[in-house]
């Protein structure tokens, strides 16, 4: 009991309760109110007595009096016809009950609540489709009576400055039909929030990468019309790729879309989602509200309804936490974000490599040099459709810049050459002398030829030994050394068809011609290089 009455009061109080009086005539009588009335009165155990409803007032006469000199054929309104304790002034509401405005569309909103979607959205939806008059109060009301009141769960609120924070995740979309495989798919629901006006940018798409989700955060951005300063994001992998809490690593292609546009990435506590309560807030009510049990026949479908959803509705309402519109707060916020860059991002793709021992990295086929003294080790790679970067992996300062070659090309700096032959492919070719006499011809034709280059069809040669054994190796490089074809794909091809060493060159079959010319076409590119 929050409140402790005296004996005297206490007992008055259970006095009047066992009389079966209300609480409110209780209250009347002692001036203690029924809140604190009833909590005695469920102490003792004494049952409560309902308050009366009113009644209506007594139908009029059917012919009233017109005769004013006699007063006694007015209609009587002695107080003694009331019950105990009404006042005889003013009469009760003579209102009859009417039915809720919900009642005509009972059917769609029991459809509507069997699947799962909640009152504002049920009420949305009666608006558009219905032209339903009452509000949204009405359709609370009548859902709240169907499945019961549900109470919502507290958090905390952070407050941010216009154009200083937005927070990022994704969630689960609606499913849409794909356009190749022709089924019903989960979506993936991207969602950005903008921390001091709740305006949200939300984005449906089937695939997930570490490209898309840059993707998506440079089409949140121009849809804004800016950019933010800071940009809370989970720990998912499409963002970061070692969670930590100091010193998280983040995707180098998302950080590079961040800095772009002048945003830095704050990766949340592992397991700490209330730090980003505004984007889960805004995700959850995207899926309840505008597409809880929807289906779309198209991706374009889905996210054009979900755009007109929020001009409509996401935008106009009435924030819970705010309380005030989403729109006139985005109004004051815009002016604080970011201007754009001119022209968008230019995407790459990454990964790591290894400097073999001709001293390049392979890339989609071709080969690129780092600075001397990277043998052995692994440098990060960085290439789109026209150059090729390699960064050191530790620090991610630029080691060389590259223009993309063709397949089976090598990309070197003049300045990266080795004025002499380097003594790793020295111990390579005495190696392949050993193995026979006429490999280690061929080896040493491969090297005189390309250079560096041959590294790699060096190593080709010696793999073959280890596969087929020294002899029949031998013979392949005998005969390719009297063909004069000094050449990898020659020896393999040889043992695969176990071509007879007596054969000449125009009994070989195309293939040979093709390696001729191939030997043509090096050695006047090497020239070229070397010229």
């Amino acid at each position: 009991m929050a409140n402790i009455l005296g004996d005297d009061k206490r007992q008055q109080i259970l006095a009047l309760g066992r009389l079966g009086w209300p609480l409110r005539r209780i209250e009347q009588a002692t001036g203690v109110r029924r809140e604190t009335a009833s909590a005695y009165l469920k102490a003792a155990g004494i049952v409560i007595r309902a308050a009366r409803h009113r009644r209506p007032p007594p139908k009029p006469a059917s012919q009233p009096s017109t005769d004013l000199a006699n007063p006694a054929s007015e209609v009587s309104t002695d107080s003694a016809v009331l019950p105990p304790g009404r006042p005889a002034w003013p009469p009760g509401s003579s209102r009859a009950p009417r039915a809720s405005a919900c009642e005509p569309y009972r059917e769609l909103i029991e459809r509507a609540v069997g699947r799962g979607r909640n009152a504002m959205a049920i009420w949305q939806d009666l608006v558009d489709a219905h032209g339903f008059p009452a509000r949204y109060a009405s359709v609370r009301r009548f859902v709240i009576k169907l499945r019961g009141q549900r109470t919502p769960e507290a958090h905390p609120i952070i407050v941010t400055a216009p154009g200083e924070e937005a927070q990022v995740d994704y969630g689960d979309g609606p499913m849409v039909r794909h356009p190749v495989a022709g089924k019903y798919r989960r979506t993936r629901l991207f969602v950005m929030t903008l921390g001091y006006s709740r305006k949200s940018v939300r984005l449906l798409t089937f695939e997930s990468s570490a490209r898309r989700w840059a993707e998506l955060h440079e089409e949140a951005f121009r849809r804004l019309g800016g950019a933010v300063r800071v940009v809370v994001l989970d720990n998912l992998k499409e963002g970061v790729l070692t969670p930590d809490l100091y010193d998280p690593t983040l995707n180098p292609l998302y950080r590079d879309v961040l800095r772009h546009y002048g945003a830095l990435a704050l990766p949340c506590r592992v397991g700490a989602p209330d730090r980003k309560g505004k984007v889960e807030s805004a995700i959850g009510h995207t899926q309840r509200t505008p597409l809880k049990g929807l289906r779309f026949d198209a991706l374009e479908e889905s996210q054009a309804y979900l755009d007109r959803w929020d001009t409509r509705w996401g935008d106009t309402r009435i924030h819970g936490t705010t309380k005030r519109q989403v729109a006139a707060m985005f109004a004051e916020e815009r002016p604080a974000l970011l201007p754009l860059p001119l022209e968008p991002f230019r995407y790459y793709q990454y990964g790591t490599r290894t400097v073999h021992l001709d001293g390049c990295v392979e890339v989609a086929g071709a080969y690129y040099a780092p600075p001397p003294g990277w043998l052995g080790r692994q440098v990060a790679v960085q290439w789109d459709a026209h150059h090729v970067r390699l960064l050191d992996p530790t620090t991610g300062l630029l080691l060389r810049e590259h223009r993309r070659q063709l397949r089976g090309r090598h990309a070197i700096h003049p300045e990266d050459r080795p004025s002499r032959t380097p003594p790793t492919t020295l111990t390579l070719l005495a190696r392949a002398a050993r193995a026979g006499r006429q490999i280690g011809a061929l080896c040493d034709g491969i090297h005189r030829r390309d250079g560096e280059f041959g590294v790699r069809r060096i190593l080709g040669v010696i793999a073959l030994v280890k596969k087929h054994g020294a002899v029949p190796v031998e013979d392949a490089c005998t005969a390719a050394l009297e063909l004069g074809l000094a050449e990898y794909r020659f020896v393999r091809r040889y043992l695969e068809r176990q071509l007879p060493a007596s054969l000449t060159l125009r009994q070989v079959d195309p293939l040979i011609r093709q390696l001729t010319h191939y030997r043509d076409v090096i050695a006047q590119k090497t020239q070229e290089v070397s010229s």
